[in-house]
């Protein structure tokens, strides 16, 4: 792997940042073995069982209008659900200025992207690459809640670039703390936190740019976390369907995530009447509200079912996933003139125990991407160990 020049300043913003989504996200990573999850249906069951109910806006987005945005009353389709809100809209994407080094480890990455922030992914936003005959369609690398595009994609955007795809990346959802991206956001390298609405159109005007330049008709996503709903909202309402062939992603919360339980509780407590999830909210942001079983983001993301015709989905998920859990909300029911091909990515390989960050790290999680995008060249998935938290064979 190419190592970074400052090794001690990336340590210290590892561990920075390693404690942060730990104590943000998590809860608890003191361990990595896969729990029992409750189903989707009880979890569904259980919040339902609070819900009070409540208008949900139309398919454009509310968060720049200043509707609901801010006002504490849970109104709007911005807000995460009911009675969660903190800060105003606001947020902007951002073009990469420079390349930082291709890295194998997710510690090492996260480091250098927020010391970093503006850095792009190895092989990434040749902005003259024209797509060829073999591959017709250039492919959008998009990266989830609290990472920016560098760290996203740091391992798997050098390999596709070198298979022959015209790549191209951006960081979305830029917001500060008084545009409710949470403390978090108070860290250079940390994006992906405003509403989730808006990081959608943001990725629409970044997708017809990259269109523009290459003259290619559609794109392929390949997305992480946030970036796969994200992708999925743009796909239904910021007309993405017509443009995207590939959506895949990796730990994507389609269908939200009770993050070990502590967001469906939250949900369930708000339900309620109690605003439990809006100081949740100051600390991890409008997006990671937004991703709540139950949110009102979730519930329109899915309303009218989980794809549209014309799109080939392919859904990863991790058993050891400690942020999108239960796993199985990541995946996908196909609809209509849509094909979804649900993996996880520990049948056949054991010994890959990636978690929702180190998945993107992970030889098997690149083989299934290249797979996708071109599966007569790549029609093999490797299977090496690649353990959870470090990720890059368990050296930094």
């Amino acid at each position: 792997m190419t190592r970074s020049k400052r090794p001690g300043a990336i340590r210290v913003a590892v561990l920075t940042g390693v404690a942060m989504l730990a104590l943000g996200f998590t809860g608890s990573t003191t361990r990595a073995e896969p729990e029992a999850p409750a189903t989707e249906q009880q979890l569904a069951d259980y919040i339902a069982a609070g819900v009070k109910g409540g208008p949900i806006a139309g398919t454009g987005s509310a968060c720049t209008s200043g509707s609901g945005a801010g006002s504490g009353n849970g109104s709007g389709d911005c807000l995460g659900g009911s009675g969660s809100s903190s800060g105003s809209s606001g947020g902007r994407s951002s073009d990469t200025q420079q390349y930082g080094p291709e890295m194998t480890s997710w510690t090492a990455a996260f480091g250098y992207g927020l010391l970093n922030p503006d850095a792009a992914p190895p092989g990434t936003n040749d902005w003259n690459c024209k797509p060829t005959a073999e591959h017709p369609r250039p492919v959008v690398l998009v990266h989830g809640t609290w990472m920016n595009a560098y760290n996203g994609f740091a391992y798997m955007s050098k390999p596709i670039t070198d298979a022959g795809f015209c790549t191209f990346t951006f960081n979305y959802g830029r917001s500060d703390l008084v545009q409710g991206g949470g403390l978090g956001s108070l860290l250079p390298g940390v994006m992906g936190t405003g509403y989730i609405q808006d990081s959608a159109k943001q990725l629409a005007v970044f997708v017809d740019r990259v269109l523009a330049a290459t003259g290619a008709g559609k794109a392929d996503i390949v997305a992480h976390s946030q970036g796969g709903s994200m992708a999925n909202w743009y796909t239904k309402f910021e007309g993405g369907a017509a443009k995207t062939q590939n959506l895949i992603t990796y730990g994507a919360t389609h269908h939200g995530t009770s993050l070990v339980g502590i967001g469906a509780l939250g949900r369930a407590v708000n339900n309620f009447g109690i605003d439990v999830l809006g100081l949740v909210e100051i600390f991890v942001g409008h997006a990671g509200i937004q991703q709540t079983v139950g949110s009102d983001f979730v519930n329109k993301l899915n309303a009218n079912g989980d794809t549209v015709p014309g799109i080939d989905y392919t859904i990863v998920g991790s058993r050891y996933d400690e942020i999108t859990n239960p796993y199985e909300l990541t995946f996908l029911k196909a609809g209509p003139g849509a094909r979804v091909q649900n993996i996880v990515l520990q049948d056949g390989c054991e010994q890959d125990v990636s978690d929702h960050l180190t998945m993107m790290y992970s030889p098997r999680a690149l083989s299934i991407a290249l797979r996708a995008l071109d599966p007569v060249k790549f029609p093999t998935l490797q299977c090496t160990f690649n353990p959870w938290v470090i990720g890059g064979g368990g050296g930094l």
